[in-house]
């Protein structure tokens, strides 16, 4: 199994890609969550531009990708788990457990430190919450979170099955939870026991800081209940909370990719955006 995943990693990526993408495609247009404000079409071509040209670019830097670093890591014998003998698919759970939580520090930290922020406000300057928003990261982003992937694998010494089947995971589960999709409140509930919801993580898309610096989650749902950081809707609901960032409602900015690419290096940054407590109309003290 794990020889056929590593010989066919760029096709399985792809084909799992394509297939939550359309999926999840038809599900929003069957039953949406909530009526998108700006343009469809306008904010899919811009999206999707980003995710082709921050795929080119991983590939052009990073040609193995992660599996490749696994397999470089396995054949050392480097990381906590080639020191001990496991069993396999214990082995494969525990490392997606561990790789699930570094990325919950991950988002936790972009949201922590100013310089940080400044790269990921990108993903949160959308001004619609949906499918395509779940890939919307700057390149110079998308280039630090292979970097610090690369340093858990080199530590963790994950199985390479492991890594690959947790990167269709972190693409597949990106796109579901970001979906603009109505699921029943009991299905939810049930679901958000494990996983993150489209429900439970819209809440992190909210204009309001104290909302935005909650359910930093992609996966696994119990990260933000340790953690303290789980809230379970926003206080205006989900029909009428606004999506995005304060300080950047301009469709230029935001939509367009030109804008969408300059956006880190606009305005000023003042303090740590994971204090920023504020909601409602208090002044911005971000830009």
């Amino acid at each position: 199994m794990e020889a056929w995943l590593v010989g066919n990693e760029p096709a399985v990526r792809l084909a799992a890609f394509l297939g939550v993408l359309a999926f999840m495609a038809t599900w929003e247009v069957l039953a949406p969550r909530r009526a998108l404000q700006v343009s469809k079409t306008q904010r899919w071509a811009n999206n999707i531009g980003l995710v082709v040209l921050n795929t080119l670019l991983l590939r052009l830097l990073f040609p193995a990708a992660a599996a490749g670093i696994a397999l470089h890591v396995d054949a050392q014998e480097w990381g906590v788990l080639n020191q001990f003998e496991l069993p396999p698919a214990l082995a494969i759970v525990f490392a997606l457990v561990v790789l699930d939580l570094a990325i919950w520090l991950q988002h936790v930290m972009f949201h922590a430190i100013p310089l940080l922020w400044r790269l990921h406000r990108v993903h949160h300057a959308d001004l619609d919450y949906d499918l395509t928003t779940g890939a919307r990261f700057h390149p110079i982003e998308i280039l630090l979170s292979m970097l610090i992937k690369s340093a858990v694998i080199v530590l963790l010494g994950p199985p390479v099955a492991a890594v690959i089947l947790f990167e269709v995971m972190l693409s597949g589960m990106a796109m579901f939870n970001h979906g603009n999709v109505r699921l029943p409140a009991r299905i939810d509930g049930l679901l958000r026991l494990l996983i993150v919801t489209p429900d439970m993580h819209r809440v992190h898309h909210s204009i309001d800081d104290d909302e935005a610096n909650s359910n930093f989650g992609f996966n696994l749902a119990c990260w933000d209940r340790m953690f303290g950081t789980y809230r379970a809707a926003p206080r205006a609901g989900h029909d009428a909370m606004t999506i995005g960032i304060r300080d950047f409602r301009a469709p230029r900015q935001v939509i367009w990719l030109g804008g969408i690419l300059a956006l880190p290096f606009v305005g000023k940054v003042r303090g740590y955006a994971i204090n920023r407590r504020r909601w409602g109309n208090e002044p911005s003290d971000s830009d």
